[in-house]
């Protein structure tokens, strides 16, 4: 439990990251001549900024409540109620 108190940290490289890369993008749309290129790179720094976005707002969720947003399932397939689907083929393969 300790650990997922610092978790979040994590969540700033590859937020990070993508916001480097808009900032390339933008700053190449500059010399841009062609109208469609240019939608186009909108385009592109739009979902990059919401992929950060959505990577940063996790980090925010697990922080705020103390839980990893994409581990709740984890209990339930420890339990057995949740199949593995490897093991499921395996066993149908016997």
């Amino acid at each position: 439990m300790g650990l997922f108190r610092f978790a979040w940290l994590l969540a700033i490289v590859p937020t990070s990251v993508l916001l480097t890369i808009s900032f390339f993008v933008l700053f190449t749309l500059r010399k841009a001549e062609q109208n469609s290129l240019k939608i186009f790179g909108y385009v592109v720094i739009v979902l990059l900024w919401i992929s950060a976005a959505l990577i940063l707002g996790g980090a925010i969720y697990a922080v705020v409540t103390g839980r990893q947003p994409i581990i709740p399932m984890m209990p339930d397939m420890m339990r057995g109620k949740i199949g593995n689907p490897m093991m499921q083929y395996k066993m149908m393969q016997r």
